[in-house]
This record gives structure tokens, C-alpha cells and sequence, in this order.
């Protein structure tokens, strides 16, 4: 008699971590601003092309060219390693954010190109299928295709995408044009990176996961709509340099001093406890170091105050300039696009380039 011997199916063993097989996540990746100047200092210059209106002389959000007197295209190109575990939220927070930047220049994406790369001996197919769809979903709300892009098998994991936009030459918004007299707003709360070093601690609650999440996957269009408006003289997304970053970028560019106060800028609702608990990044040291000579801050400052500023945003909101008389009818116009946490959190003065903080 013959005996039937039923075999269990072998165990698969779970799929790491995504934060798990990543040095850094997010824009916390970024290279640290005085290293990107280093290697940036021998780059050669732009050649004399009148058609090249943006280039890679004031650290703008993307690179600009001039087709004809109405139509510029707008080219940038954005990625990072994950902040998250779920990689289809992977997928969407890593194309918000590099969409956002033809949105900081005042363009209207068109399509966009998939970079990819992943660790294939250490990740499912299907981890890596859902990042690509959680990007899809982003591009299809912005109302533009992923038609094509690049994959490659790499050590850590890796998305992005390349994004062309088109932009009236007359709509065209850089960091360079902020002026004397002008009022600052800011479209998101800050505190992103501080969220995501607490996440991969498994120290951040749910609420605030999905606090996080709502923030770093809303897309910035508005800057499109205010880069029609003339009273609007310059915009920039605050990512991975933090606030004073990103802050001193426009100040230095435009040759003028912004003034920031402290007790306006918006936080997301748990920042503070938790930079005050040390939930800070590596990337908020780095940033500090790299331009804390362009900023000053007052005197008896605590750090975790700092490093709130110092923090590196993904997909952050836009700093915004703008003629000082429009400033509360433009924060409304913020508000009623869907961005509840816009606050007007300074203004720009006559000096040297760099930042205030009061």
C-alpha cells in the first residue's frame, strides 16, 4: 500500500526592508551643498547660447531653452533611495518630487522618463513593479505619460524620473528674482526628513505616516498658476538643502538678504517633539556645515531648533517671492489650491546674499 507524503510549500523568506537596504532616503541624499560646489567649481560655463535662458549658474530647480519667442522647454532630472517601506508610496513621493521641479520654474510638465535602479538579488519583482506604478499614478495626476526611461541592477534602490516641461518665456520663474521689499510664502510645513529618520527608526506613528505622506505626495502645480502673475518675482522648491538652504540659494542669486521668522515657518505636527528627541539626519549636519557662515541665527539658538531650517525636504514645498501688496491675496489663492499648511514666514531686505533669521 502506498503511502501519499504531502510536502509543504518551502517558507519565502519576507523581503527586507526598502529603508533597510539604503545608506540614506529621500532628499537627505543629496550630496551636501559645499561638496556639489566643489565638483561643480571646474565644471566649464554655458557657452554664449542666448537660448539657454537657465543653466546651472544660480543652483536653479531645472534648466531652461528657448525655442521660439512663446515656448521654452524646461528639463530636470530627479532621484533618490527610499524613505519608506510600502514601494508603491516609494514610487509616488519620488516622482511628486522630481515633477516639482518644472513647477518651481512656472512650467507645465509634458512627460516624463523612468530612472531606475534596483538590487535584484534582494528585492521581489513585485517590489520593484509597484514602485514603477506608484510613479506611474503621480505622472498620470499630473496629466502626463512615463514614455520611456532607464533601469539598471544596483546596490540600493534607487527611482526617479527625468521630466520635460514647456514655459512661456514671459511666465518663466527663477530663484534670482527676488526683490527688496518683497514678502515670502512657503506651501508646505517642513519637518519631512526628521519624519522619515523617525520612520526608519520605527519610531514614527501611523497618524504621522500618513501626515507625512499626504504632504510629500502633493504635487506643486500651484506654481504654474503663480508664475502668471507678475507680482510674483521668483520661486524655488525647498528639498533636500532645507529652508536655509534653499533660502540662502535666493537670497544669494537675486543678491539680496531674506529675512525669516522663526515662529511663522510651518511644521508638520510632531516636528518639534521629535527634533527636540534627536529624530535629526545626517543631511541636516552636512547642510549646516556647508553654508552655516551665509546664515545668522539668534543668539542662545537651541540646535533642534536649527536643524528644523536645516532639514532636508522631499518633495517640499515652493518658496515663493512676491510684491509685498499680494502677498495675502496670493497665500489665499495657495490655500484654496489645496495646500492648507502655506504661511507667509518673511520678507526680502536690501544687503548681501544670505539668510536672517528673527
Amino acid at each position: 500500500m502506498s503511502e501519499t507524503i504531502e510536502r509543504e510549500a518551502p517558507v519565502r523568506p519576507a523581503a527586507p526592508r526598502l529603508t533597510s537596504l539604503a545608506h540614506g532616503g529621500g532628499c537627505g541624499c543629496k550630496l551636501a551643498p559645499s561638496v556639489l560646489q566643489q565638483l561643480l567649481a571646474e565644471h566649464p560655463a554655458a557657452g554664449p547660447d542666448k537660448q539657454l535662458l537657465v543653466g546651472t549658474e544660480t543652483g536653479d530647480d531645472a534648466a531652461v531653452w528657448q525655442i521660439d519667442d512663446d515656448t521654452c522647454v524646461v528639463a530636470t532630472t530627479d532621484f533618490f533611495m527610499p524613505m519608506v517601506d510600502d514601494p508603491h508610496d516609494f514610487g509616488r513621493i519620488a516622482a511628486t518630487n522630481a515633477i516639482s521641479d518644472v513647477y518651481a520654474m512656472g512650467g507645465k510638465p509634458i512627460m516624463a522618463l523612468a530612472i531606475l535602479g534596483m538590487p535584484l538579488d534582494k528585492l521581489p519583482i513585485e517590489t520593484t513593479r509597484e514602485i514603477l506604478k506608484g510613479g506611474a499614478s503621480i505622472c498620470a495626476e499630473a496629466g502626463i505619460p512615463v514614455a520611456g526611461g532607464h533601469s539598471i541592477d544596483a546596490p540600493e534602490p534607487i527611482y526617479g524620473l527625468a521630466v520635460i516641461g514647456l514655459v512661456k518665456p514671459r511666465n518663466l520663474r527663477r530663484n534670482s528674482g527676488a526683490r527688496p521689499g518683497d514678502t515670502l510664502i512657503l506651501t508646505k510645513a517642513l519637518g519631512v526628513g526628521i519624519y522619515s529618520a523617525a520612520f526608519k527608526k520605527e519610531q514614527l506613528s501611523p497618524a504621522a505616516y500618513d501626515e507625512m505622506l499626504a504632504s510629500v505626495t502633493l504635487l506643486n502645480r500651484i506654481g504654474a498658476e503663480l508664475a502668471k502673475d507678475d507680482d510674483v518675482h521668483a520661486i524655488t522648491d525647498v528639498t533636500g538643502f532645507g529652508i536655509l538652504g534653499h533660502g540662502l540659494e535666493m537670497g544669494r542669486a537675486s543678491g539680496a538678504t531674506l529675512k525669516l521668522n522663526l515662529a511663522d515657518l510651518p511644521f508638520l505636527s510632531q516636528a518639534e517633539r521629535l527634533a527636540q528627541e534627536g529624530r535629526v539626519t545626517g543631511a541636516s549636519h552636512r547642510n549646516w556645515a556647508s553654508y552655516g557662515e551665509g546664515v545668522a541665527l539668534p543668539v542662545g539658538l537651541p540646535d533642534w531648533q536649527r536643524h528644523l531650517m536645516t532639514d532636508p525636504q522631499t518633495s517640499g514645498g515652493l518658496l515663493v517671492s512676491c510684491k509685498a501688496e499680494r502677498a495675502s491675496d496670493l497665500l489665499a489663492q495657495v490655500k484654496s489650491a489645496g495646500y492648507p499648511a502655506a504661511r507667509i514666514i518673511g520678507s526680502v531686505e536690501a544687503g548681501p546674499g544670505r539668510v536672517v533669521v528673527v
